[in-house]
């Protein structure tokens, strides 16, 4: 059990049989009455975020959530198939449980999977990845790195806008929280 006072940013806990990760909070404490915590939840199964109040002091369950290092392995069309790298166990996971995710997943990589009683709910992804341009408008002499910007598709599909100096071929580094361009690598 953790006390709402102990709450912070990342920290997982179970609610009805769910388990959330904390996105949000504040203390408040009003003139009159007792004070409060005002919380933004994220059910880590389904994605969703909840808003929730909870007494000030008051004690909920820590939600364990287990993390291995696993393989991407392949995506057979309906299910996204990863295995453990020590056990060589496999689990499958739909795209409704990774998100955004597989817009960053690609073959051979080695990300982290969360499991929560024993089911996997989802990965942890890291905050940047290598992904190659496949697709985006050619380079013209005189460009500049500060001139703005252009769309490229990346091999995942994803799309993300990039400086006119980039070309197809170029491996760019992508940050997965944001989708954005940080650098070619």
């Amino acid at each position: 059990m953790i006390s709402t006072s102990d709450f912070k940013t990342g920290l997982t806990i179970e609610l009805d049989g769910d388990v959330f990760s904390v996105v949000d909070f504040q203390h408040v404490k009003p003139g009159k009455g007792a004070a409060f915590v005002r919380t933004k939840l994220k059910n880590i199964r389904t994605g969703g975020v909840v808003e929730r109040t909870f007494n000030a002091g008051e004690k909920v369950p820590r939600g364990r959530v287990d993390r291995r290092e696993m393989q991407y392995l392949y995506n057979d069309g309906e299910n996204y198939n990863f295995m453990d790298t020590e056990s060589f166990e496999q689990v499958a996971m739909t795209g409704e449980q990774l998100g955004d995710a597989v817009k960053y997943l690609i073959d051979n990589m080695t990300i982290g999977v969360m499991f929560f009683q024993g089911q996997s709910i989802g990965v942890d992804l890291p905050n940047t990845v290598e992904l190659k341009v496949v697709e985006t408008a050619p380079g013209i002499k005189g460009d500049t790195a500060s001139g703005g910007s252009k769309p490229a598709t990346l091999e995942t599909g994803l799309v993300v806008q990039v400086p006119f100096f980039v070309n197809e071929g170029d491996v760019l580094i992508i940050d997965t929280r944001n989708a954005t361009y940080v650098k070619r690598a």
